[in-house]
C-alpha cells in the first residue's frame, strides 16, 4: 500500500546510517554515577585536609585555613579542568596531542632544569613564585594518555598493532626515554611506575600479542632492578620496606608512623579532629601520607567504605571501556582506569606496608593541585565518551520499526556486548 502524500518512509536502519548520525554513534545522557563516585572522593579528601589543617598550619607557622583554602582553589581549577575536556570533542583532542605532548616535555625539562633545595628536593617542580609550584609529570601522563591512545588506534585500523617495527619498537623507544627523564632524573619512580603501566596495559587491550607484552614486562622488570641497584637511595627505600621496623628513627620513620597511625585508627577511628599523627609525627599527612591519616580518623570501617567507593568509581570505568563505541574512546577510558587504579592501589600499599613507599598521591583525596586537576581533566574525557554507548545488535528477526523503538529506548544500554558504529561488527 503507498504511503498518504507528505509522509516520508522511516529509513531502514544499517550500520553505515548510525555512524553518519555521530562520528561516535547514538547520543544519550552520560554516565552520571561517575560523576557522583568523583565528588564523594573529592568531598572525603577535602574533609580530611580540612580536619588535619590546624596541626599542619601550626607546624608550617600559617594561617589555620591556609591548606583548605588552597584545597578549594585546586578543586575549582579540577572543575573548570572537568568542564573543557567533557565538552571539547574528543577528536580534537585527538588532533592536538603534538602541541600537548610538546608541552608536558616543555615543562618536564623546566622541572628538571630547576635547581633544588630543601623544600624542593627532587627535579619534579615547575616553581611558579611563592608557594605555587607544578607538577610536570601529571601534565605528561594526560598527554601520554591521548597520545598513545591515538597511536595505538591508528595501528589497530592498519592492521599493525603486533608489527615490531611500527608499533613495538616506538612503545619500548617511549618507555626508555620516560625511564630515564622521570625516574633516573626526576627520581620519581613511582609515576613512571604508573606511567609504564598504563602503557602496557593498553598496548594488551589493543591487542598486542600476549608472547610481546611479557617481553615488554621482563624489560620493565630488568629496568626496575638497574633503577634501585644503582642508586643508594633506592637500595634503602627497598630494605626499609623490606624490614620498616629495623629503624624507625630514621629510614623507617614514614612507614613506622605510617603504621601506627593506621593502627591506631582501630575498628571505627578517632574521629575527626582527634588525629595525633597530623601533628607533626607523620610526614606528608596531606599528601602522599593521607591514606594512613584517614584510617586513622576513620577505623577499619571507614577504610571499607573508602575501597568500596573506589571500586565503584572503577566499575564505572570498566563499564563505560566495555561499551566505547571505538578503539581510541575505548584505549583513553583504559587508560584512565589504569592510571588511577594503579596509582590508588600504590598509595595504599605503600601505608599498610605491603609496597615500598613511592611518593604517590592518592586519587582525589590527596592534598595539591596538579594531581587533583589532571585526574579530573581525564575524568572529563571518559564522562564525555560515556555519552557515547555502544550497544550490541538485535536479532535479525527483528524489523525496522523495532530497531528504531529499541535505539531511542533506555534498555539500550543496559545490552552486553558492543557495537561498534565504525565497523557494524561486536
Amino acid at each position: 500500500m503507498g504511503l498518504q502524500p507528505g509522509v516520508r518512509r522511516r529509513p531502514a536502519y544499517t550500520p553505515e546510517a548510525a555512524s553518519r548520525s555521530n562520528e561516535l554513534g547514538r547520543r544519550h545522557k552520560p554516565d552520571y554515577w561517575l560523576i557522583a563516585i568523583c565528588v564523594v572522593l573529592l568531598a572525603v579528601g577535602l574533609v580530611i585536609v580540612y580536619a588535619i589543617s590546624p596541626a599542619l598550619s601550626a607546624s608550617a607557622g600559617v594561617s589555620n585555613t591556609y591548606y583548605v583554602v588552597k584545597q578549594l582553589i585546586a578543586i575549582s581549577l579540577s572543575l573548570v579542568a572537568f568542564a573543557i575536556t567533557s565538552q571539547v570533542p574528543v577528536a580534537q583532542w585527538r588532533r592536538a596531542y603534538k602541541p600537548l605532548l610538546a608541552l608536558a616535555i616543555a615543562m618536564t625539562l623546566v622541572a628538571i632544569a630547576m635547581p633544588v633545595n630543601r623544600d624542593y628536593p627532587a627535579h619534579r617542580w615547575v616553581r611558579l613564585g611563592g608557594s605555587l609550584s607544578f607538577q610536570s609529570v601529571e601534565l605528561l601522563k594526560f598527554a601520554l594518555l591521548i597520545w598513545l591512545a591515538g597511536f595505538l588506534a591508528e595501528r589497530i585500523k592498519n592492521g599493525e598493532i603486533s608489527n615490531v617495527r611500527r608499533t613495538l619498537k616506538p612503545l619500548l623507544i617511549a618507555m626508555a626515554i620516560i625511564g630515564l627523564g622521570i625516574a633516573k632524573v626526576q627520581s620519581d619512580l613511582g609515576s613512571t611506575g604508573v606511567i609504564v603501566l598504563m602503557m602496557v596495559t593498553m598496548t594488551f587491550v589493543a591487542g598486542m600479542p600476549f608472547k610481546r607484552i611479557m617481553m615488554i614486562g621482563g624489560i620493565i622488570a630488568l629496568g626496575l632492578i638497574l633503577a634501585i641497584a644503582s642508586s643508594g637511595y633506592r637500595r634503602e627505600r627497598f630494605s626499609t620496606y623490606l624490614h620498616p621496623e629495623a629503624d624507625c628513627k630514621n629510614s623507617g620513620y614514614q612507614e613506622c608512623q605510617a603504621l601506627i597511625a593506621v593502627g591506631t585508627g582501630g575498628m571505627i577511628g578517632l574521629g575527626l579532629g582527634r588525629s595525633v599523627q597530623a601533628n607533626g609525627y607523620l610526614p606528608e599527612a596531606a599528601n602522599d601520607s593521607i591514606f594512613a591519616i584517614y584510617a586513622e580518623v576513620f577505623g577499619f570501617v571507614g577504610v571499607v567504605v573508602l575501597l568500596g567507593i573506589f571500586t565503584a568509581l572503577f566499575g564505572r570505568l570498566k563499564r563505560i571501556a566495555e561499551r566505547a563505541p571505538d578503539d581510541f574512546s575505548r584505549l583513553i577510558v583504559i587508560g584512565v582506569l589504569t592510571w588511577l587504579s594503579v596509582q590508588t592501589l600504590i598509595n595504599i600499599g605503600a601505608m599498610i606496608g605491603l609496597l615500598p613507599l613511592k611518593g604517590i598521591t592518592l586519587p582525589f583525596i590527596s592534598y595539591g593541585g596538579t594531581s587533583v586537576v589532571f585526574v579530573a581533566a581525564a575524568v572529563g574525557l571518559v564522562f564525555q565518551i560515556s555519552r557515547y554507548t555502544s550497544y550490541s545488535t538485535l536479532s535479525n528477526n527483528r524489523d525496522t520499526e523495532d530497531r528504531s523503538s529499541y535505539d531511542n529506548s533506555r534498555d539500550r544500554r543496559r545490552v552486553r556486548g558492543a557495537y561498534h558504529p565504525h565497523t557494524g561488527s561486536r
